[in-house]
């Protein structure tokens, strides 16, 4: 199948492909409605299984994901049929209509499931949030259980804390119990502390242990424009946000975790601008000024990243930007290589990946005869951001 596709065109395969998906969703929706009345007449008891989701896993062989999804869509688009059109149209996908089900009624479910069509997860959590808002989740700072592995006794043991604030918030993390482990039999002159430790397995000489994954910090939507983060932290951080908020004390009475953070971030941004663009209430060189075959001045930066919102600027045919935030770099729309102009108007934001793109379309047309044009060249001016 692979060797048949090579020899399309680019429209040919896109094509292709968008032909492909409009059968998948219409198989989609087939599949859910099916489901939908298969569930009605009970036919996974008849067959031997005790519900509807052993039947799918075992039966049909969908993963457990699939399953899930499948049949929660499926009820829902028994109270809804307008569901199954939406599904077969690519309007909305199988987890957006199950992150929503709960909360469409007779009186919203179109108007919701209308603002769904196009959106990513996160962006439909927030539709929820508004549909359904919660609480903000109370503030709290707690010692969690490390899972790193210890050579020596645990008194030496690092831990962290979790923190948390409204409206960057987090339930409260429950920590592991501690649980003793039975005693082992030892020497009478073993230490008692030793004795009372489970059995480890020694290292293989020059093995290295692998450090546990980061745990990355989850945001989750509670209603408009409020959200619940979720993010461990070392004991040093906390006491640095301590500090922090005891300082800040005359400005922020209440001790607001969230007003903390915010000025925190604020603080950060402003130091980051300095450091990677030279800020200053005075530059050297304005923002229009042109500077052929040079870098990009700090000015010029300054002013692009203002305007490009610090994300890639690289707009496809379709009319589709690109998202991305991270790793963006300065690109030049008229090649520096080639002696072109450094200048808010001739300089636009990139991602790593649309700037080296760009290069290989740009260069990859042109006969590399001349002497200015060298085996690899560079678009841009590499300045990654955090």
């Amino acid at each position: 199948m692979l060797v048949s596709l090579r020899h399309l065109s680019d429209a040919a395969l896109v094509a292709g492909l968008e032909s492909s998906l409009t059968r998948e969703r219409d198989e989609t929706a087939s599949i859910v409605a099916h489901l939908a009345e298969l569930d009605t007449r009970d036919l996974h008891f008849r067959e031997g299984y005790p519900s509807l989701f052993a039947y799918c896993r075992d039966a049909l062989g969908m993963s457990e994901g699939e399953a899930y999804n499948r049949i929660e869509v499926a009820r829902t688009a028994r109270r809804f049929p307008v569901v199954l059109d939406m599904l077969a149209a690519g309007r909305v996908h199988l987890t957006a209509v199950r992150l929503l089900a709960p909360h469409l009624t007779a009186d919203n479910h179109a108007d919701v499931l209308a603002a769904a069509h196009g959106k990513t997860k996160l962006e439909i959590q927030e539709i929820v949030a508004r549909v359904a808002p919660r609480p903000d989740a109370p503030t709290s700072a707690r010692r969690v259980a490390t899972s790193r592995p210890e050579l020596s006794p645990p008194t030496a043991a690092v831990t962290g804390a979790s923190l948390v604030s409204p409206p960057l918030v987090s339930p409260p993390l429950v920590s592991p119990p501690l649980i003793s482990a039975p005693a082992i039999s030892a020497p009478p002159a073993a230490d008692a502390r030793t004795a009372a430790l489970p059995p480890t397995r020694e290292p293989a000489l020059g093995a290295t242990v692998a450090p546990p994954p980061v745990p990355r910090a989850t945001v989750t939507p509670l209603s408009p424009e409020r959200y619940k983060l979720q993010v461990t932290i070392s004991g040093e951080t906390l006491e640095k946000m301590r500090l922090a908020k005891d300082t800040l004390s005359h400005a922020i009475p209440t001790g607001d975790d969230a007003a903390i953070l915010a000025r925190a971030f604020d603080a950060l941004l402003e130091r980051l601008a300095k450091q990677k663009f030279a800020a200053t209430e005075k530059p050297c060189v304005s923002p229009g000024t042109k500077i052929a075959g040079q870098d990009v001045t700090a000015a010029i930066k300054r002013s692009v990243w203002v305007r490009d919102l610090g994300r890639c600027r690289y707009i496809g045919p379709t009319g589709h930007r690109c998202d991305e935030r991270r790793f963006v770099e300065f690109h030049h729309t008229d090649p520096r290589a080639l002696g072109g102009e450094a200048s808010v108007d001739l300089v636009e934001l990139r991602c790593r990946r649309h700037n080296d793109y760009e290069g290989r379309l740009y260069f990859g047309s042109r006969r590399r005869t001349r002497e200015l044009v060298p085996e690899r060249v560079d678009l841009s001016v590499r300045h990654s951001t955090p």
